[in-house]
């Protein structure tokens, strides 16, 4: 993380408890040492932040420090903070981290009004014993879609038969508690949907590929009448 990415989420996670939190506490949460969260924050204050406490004590942002609030409608507030105990309940461990900062950049600009309002929350999510083991790495598959890199796996059917695959992965998609990878794969020169607890030694290659009309995702929705909004 860049420090001033640091420096930034330092002032979120104070600005959404308003408590006092610790320079162990936030030590752990940003993956790095006490002392660096010393010098972090007597540079913040420098800045002109006005984070009270001391090394040992811990810290707690002034109530003056003001962020200008998000517009958002408690029913708009309800299905972001949902979405985001989902991501956590259902999604890999860096996804789960991203979606807790998430939540700390949204309550950390929200009025005291709405903080309230959100900490009182009566929506829920939780992962359950119906939740499927995935045995790769999702973080990197993730990125992998990102980036536009050729996926090698061996690929387990219901039947237990395994074959080959190299695929271009396009999308995730979550049919709870399956997750699905949409991909085109080569092996069959057409869309497959793989459900990724049955896929085996994933290797993401150094290959890229690039968007070619009748293999993008933006094919795969045409030719089964999905909007990309459903998808």
């Amino acid at each position: 993380m860049r420090r001033a990415d640091r420096l930034f989420r330092i002032v979120e996670y104070l600005k959404a408890r308003r408590q006092v939190v610790t320079a162990e506490t936030l030590a752990d949460v940003l993956e790095v040492s006490t002392r660096t969260i010393y010098r972090d924050i007597a540079d913040l204050n420098v800045s002109g932040v006005p984070i009270i406490g001391e090394a040992g004590m811990g810290y707690v942002l002034s109530r003056d420090h003001m962020v200008q609030p998000l517009m958002f409608g408690l029913e708009e507030l309800d299905a972001l903070m949902l979405g985001a105990q989902m991501v956590k309940s259902w999604g890999d461990e860096e996804l789960a981290k991203s979606a807790s900062q998430a939540i700390d950049k949204l309550t950390s600009v929200l009025p005291e009004s709405l903080q309230q309002e959100i900490s009182e929350t009566f929506l829920f999510s939780f992962s359950s014993k119906e939740k499927v083991e995935i045995n790769i790495d999702f973080t990197a598959l993730r990125r992998a879609i990102r980036s536009k890199n050729k996926l090698l796996f061996s690929y387990e059917d219901a039947n237990g038969q395994e074959t080959e695959r190299c695929v271009r992965p396009l999308c995730l998609v979550f049919f709870n508690p399956v997750w699905l990878l949409l991909a085109w794969c080569e092996k069959r020169d057409d869309f497959r949907n793989f459900r990724l607890d049955r896929i085996i030694n994933l290797i993401v290659t150094d290959e890229h590929f690039i968007n070619e009309k009748g293999k993008r995702l933006y094919d795969y929705c045409q030719i089964n009448g999905y909007g990309m909004d459903n998808i």
